[in-house]
């Protein structure tokens, strides 16, 4: 993917696409890269496990990707059944809004502690295709 768009931060920085998935490595975002038969990359999809819910983004092309925020108990992190927040579009718009996610609760929810029933979240695993698994722990 080229570089040449731009992201917007909240405190008005523009800055490229690069230092875009900077700022996810440094929240705690990590890689897997799933592949086809032929070993090739298919597409990038960063993971954060976080509190009670997983984070992810899946880069396919530059105006294709996808960011949600689910509940950490979700079996199926790259094909959830409940999402809390989702996101398709752009790469640059995507990152830009996940980045700008509240740490400690749900967008457009009043909810800012974590339910009284629920553990936080301890990793997951993600699925790299042709039959491989990853851990992601919690950050």
């Amino acid at each position: 993917m080229s570089s040449a768009k731009t992201i917007t931060s909240l405190d008005g920085v523009i800055t490229d696409l690069d230092t875009g998935l900077r700022q996810l490595i440094a929240s705690g975002y990590q890689f897997v890269h799933p592949r086809d038969a032929r070993g090739e990359v298919v597409e990038i999809v960063g993971i954060r496990v976080h509190d009670h819910v997983v984070d992810v983004v899946r880069l396919n092309a530059e105006d294709d990707a996808i960011a949600m925020r689910m509940p950490g108990d979700e079996a199926d992190i790259l094909s959830p059944r409940r999402v809390h927040w989702q996101l398709a579009g752009p790469v640059v718009e995507v990152l830009r809004r996940v980045l700008a996610l509240p740490e400690d609760h749900t967008p457009g929810s009043l909810i800012t502690s974590d339910p009284p029933d629920s553990a936080p979240a301890r990793g997951c695993w993600v699925s790299g295709g042709r039959g491989d698994a990853k851990w992601l722990p919690a950050s």
